[in-house]
């Protein structure tokens, strides 16, 4: 009885910009099991990560090097790369969604007088695959502790801290969708993520960079220093994601996992 009870009380806490259910099941590392499954990789494709209960639908479009976050959220930071298949051929016009925490560890759905999406946006690569934007160095920050799933992670004696990343959902026709998030290093909680959404390969450098003009010719208003995030996304074709998730289907069934089948 006491389970129903939590989790009718889980449901009851849901809003439409809060997901306690998602949240329950990432600190029960079901999204994230469930992701790996569902998501393997090969070629060296970049892997997923949980998609979280802060994706909106409503994130505005930003063109190359514009800003997803508006003024005074946080440190400067610009994010570029490439999108790029296993040939390690450019994908054009390929959609990322991208989205995270302030400077104060907040998004910008767990502010009362939210009026308009804030540090998330949506932009495409270029002919040659390449993407860049505006952005603040995300925050660590503690997952909502103030409801049944907050509650639970005390009682296991569990830390509700996050690690800080910078959520990206790429799309391109012909190509698996890809849910990922990227790591900064450094961060003291990467080792114990309440949602288990770290991997090796999403943990990224970033590079300080003290030079006035090139902040303003990045167009970051204040100019003075900001972080730099390189990093290339690798997507798989739709069929090589079937044809991997096949051998994984086969695999579970030689040791006799129950599977739906292909």
């Amino acid at each position: 009885m006491a389970a129903i009870e939590f989790l009718t009380r889980v449901g009851q806490t849901c809003t439409p910009l809060r997901q306690e259910t998602i949240l329950l099941s990432d600190v029960l590392g079901v999204s994230a099991l469930v992701d790996s499954l569902n998501n393997p990789v090969i070629g060296g494709a970049t892997e997923n990560s949980v998609l979280g209960p802060f994706y909106t639908d409503d994130a505005e479009d930003v063109e190359l090097g514009d800003s997803i976050a508006s003024e005074g959220k946080g440190e400067y930071m610009y994010v570029e790369g490439r999108i790029l298949n296993t040939r390690g051929e450019p994908i054009p016009d390929a959609i990322i969604e991208t989205w995270e925490a302030d400077h104060h560890g907040y998004y910008d759905t767990q502010y009362v007088d939210r009026t308009r999406p804030d540090c998330r946006g949506r932009l495409h690569t270029t002919k040659d695959g390449s993407f860049g934007y505006r952005a603040v160095v995300p925050m660590a920050y503690p997952i909502p502790g103030d409801g049944p799933v907050g509650e639970l992670l005390i009682s296991q004696g569990r830390h509700n801290m996050r690690p800080n990343h910078l959520h990206m959902v790429v799309e391109a026709p012909g190509y698996h969708k890809l849910v990922t998030a990227l790591y900064p290093e450094g961060c003291d909680y990467l080792r114990s993520d309440p949602v288990f959404g770290v991997k090796k390969s999403l943990v990224v450098k970033t590079e300080q960079v003290d030079n006035d003009t090139e902040a303003r010719k990045r167009g970051f208003p204040r100019g003075g220093s900001f972080r730099l995030l390189k990093h290339d996304i690798v997507l798989l074709t739709e069929e090589q994601s079937a044809l991997i998730r096949e051998q994984v289907v086969s695999d579970l069934e030689e040791l006799h996992v129950p599977t739906k089948g292909k």
